[in-house]
């Protein structure tokens, strides 16, 4: 009796869910999916505009252009069907989000400074570490799966069984929450259980 008790996490000392994967940013002139998908635009030195949403690349008159719209009119667009007009940006000043591969993390060094040459992306942050959230692109792990797409609709709260919480909802229910102001639905998720994108 006076052996102590073993430790459930001895053999785990990593017991923390993984991050999602990171995203990363591949320019539009390669050959990439681009329906549907998210893109920044820009220009290098200047500066890059997020939260767009491009459509299959139009040739026109020997250039190629992508068309882009603002990710909210995307959603409408899809949701009831409704078609838009989509401004065309010259390929090379599109840029697209892909999910990467899992990396090891590196210590956050505080000040992160970044190449003007192309966009960059943050890795993801545990939400308990990224102050505001509401509105934001969270991810949800679920063990090894990845819920993307969603976002966070609470900052932190103490939720019903005492773990410290957020209210996510999937992106479309989202955006159609500011065009029809239909509530969207809504789950609870313990904080470390999410990252923000």
């Amino acid at each position: 009796m006076t052996e102590p008790l073993p430790d459930p996490f001895a053999d785990q000392p990593d017991w923390s869910p993984q991050p999602p994967r990171p995203i990363e940013i591949v320019p539009a002139v390669g050959r990439v999916e681009l329906r549907g998908q998210r893109v920044l635009v820009g220009l290098p030195g200047l500066g890059w505009r997020a939260d767009l949403r491009a459509d299959d690349r139009v040739v026109q008159n020997s250039r190629t252009y992508v068309p882009v719209i603002a990710e909210h009119e995307w959603y409408r667009a899809e949701s009831e069907q409704v078609e838009l007009f989509a401004p065309l940006v010259p390929v090379e000043r599109v840029w697209v989000e892909t999910v990467g591969r899992r990396s090891t993390p590196t210590p956050d060094g505080g000040l992160r400074l970044v190449s003007l040459d192309a966009p960059a992306h943050p890795a993801p942050t545990p939400v308990f570490e990224a102050g505001s959230v509401t509105g934001r692109r969270v991810v949800q792990m679920d063990g090894p799966v990845e819920h993307r797409d969603l976002r966070a609709v609470t900052e932190t709260y103490s939720g019903t069984e005492g773990d410290i919480c957020v209210r996510v909802a999937p992106e479309l229910e989202w955006y159609r929450w500011a065009w029809r102001g239909q509530a969207p639905t809504t789950l609870e998720v313990p904080v470390h259980l999410l990252w923000v994108e």
